[in-house]
């Protein structure tokens, strides 16, 4: 029998525990189906919570003929449990490649990622590693062998500077609807370009502007005039330089995806700015995605300071609604690039919206967004927009 055939017939019979202790002085060797890593170190960053966030994804390779059902997770932060999923939780978070639907169980033969948020209060120190420790069930397994319990994907915080910019816009009212840290859209666009695996949007916003009365948009829904941030100014973030500009693509009708949308048109009209900040590690670039067709005042090459206006805000490009999408990224590209956090330098939180359920419901029924007003406003200094929550920029000042 050929070594890897054996394996194969070892990983899914007597040997599918990893607990056991060796019974001789050489260093146990055994099987793991169940292979665990992390791809992309977490960043430390401040939320507008003003807690410190961690947010990554767990790669697991089910290497084995059985499906596995994930039962557990333990993260462990210098060797001590801090956060814990049980099964239901971890089947909202497990998404097999390629697909968007979750499960709490993974096929045989396949590869999935879990994604992770872990929330330390503020003060708390940064771990130095991350370790995660899973509980399994194997069916396919003979009985005394169904249970797994393996410890895998150790990684170190990556401790890299968080660029401090400035408001993308301007005003009052607007919601950073599918901010960061558990909302799907934005978070879990896990794309496969160019024989790499990207996570472009784990940080991006998509922000959208209440009227007086807390509508997205009054009158005709398929209307672009209709929506209360249609047409507002579109700022510079920092001090940077521009290195792409598309332009002159049509507006889409709002309430309906555009069909037929290659992936080069995917932003719509967007401007992706190279932040001039020598306190940065390498180079960060920041996305405007979805600008009004011949509204954008750069051209590639441009030097442009905090506060400069770009463009307008639309309905270009795979857009559902008028609106600003904004993500700072590792490369120039909206595809083969990760996502960075980072930190807008003032803002002030008025409400939170209940769930992204609540927003899509009121949005597409053209009523007020209900929302839960603070019991007092907000002021948030360097801290990451969160999920659901009304925001206003009072001032146009640079960053400090």
């Amino acid at each position: 029998m050929c070594l890897s055939t054996l394996l194969r017939r070892t990983i899914v019979s007597t040997a599918l525990t990893l607990s056991f202790a060796p019974t001789t002085a050489r260093a146990a060797e055994n099987p793991t189906p169940l292979i665990l890593s992390v791809q992309d170190a977490p960043v430390p960053f401040t939320g507008s919570d003003g807690n410190t966030h961690l947010v990554y994804e767990l790669w697991m390779l089910n290497f084995s003929s059985g499906d596995i059902a994930v039962q557990r997770l333990d993260i462990l932060a210098d060797d001590k449990v801090i956060q814990t999923l049980d099964a239901t939780a971890i089947a909202t978070r497990l998404q097999p490649v390629g697909l968007r639907d979750s499960t709490g169980t993974l096929a045989k033969s396949t590869q999935a990622l879990l994604f992770l948020h872990i929330t330390l209060p503020a003060g708390t120190a940064v771990p130095r590693h991350l370790t995660h420790r899973i509980t399994t069930f194997i069916a396919a397994a003979p009985p005394a062998f169904q249970h797994l319990v393996l410890t895998g994907g150790e990684i170190a915080p990556d401790h890299q500077t968080v660029a401090v910019i400035h408001p993308p816009l301007a005003g009052n009212s607007y919601i950073s609807a599918d901010s960061c840290c558990d909302s799907t859209r934005h978070m879990r666009a896990a794309l496969a370009v160019n024989n790499h695996v990207w996570l472009a949007q784990r940080y991006a916003v998509d922000w959208e502007q209440l009227d007086s009365h807390d509508r997205i948009y009054s009158g005709p829904r398929e209307k672009l005039e209709s929506y209360t941030i249609f047409g507002k100014p579109v700022l510079a973030v920092a001090d940077a330089t521009v290195v792409s500009v598309i332009d002159g693509l049509p507006e889409q009708t709002p309430g309906k995806y555009p069909e037929g949308i290659s992936l080069d048109q995917a932003d719509g009209n967007s401007i992706i700015l190279r932040l001039d900040d020598p306190r940065l590690r390498g180079h960060v670039f920041a996305l405007y995605a979805h600008m009004q067709p011949g509204s954008i005042r750069v051209h590639s090459g441009d030097k442009v300071h905090p506060g400069q206006v770009l463009g307008l805000v639309g309905n270009t490009g795979n857009s559902l609604a008028p609106h600003l999408h904004f993500q700072l990224m590792a490369e120039p590209s909206s595809l083969a690039s990760n996502g960075l956090p980072y930190a807008i330098d003032s803002f002030e939180v008025t409400a939170q919206i209940p769930s992204t359920e609540v927003f899509d419901e009121a949005e597409a029924n053209g009523t007020p967004i209900p929302h839960h007003t603070l019991p007092t406003t907000q002021h948030i200094e360097k801290a990451l927009p969160l999920d659901q929550f009304i925001i206003s920029f009072p001032d146009t000042q640079a960053p400090r």
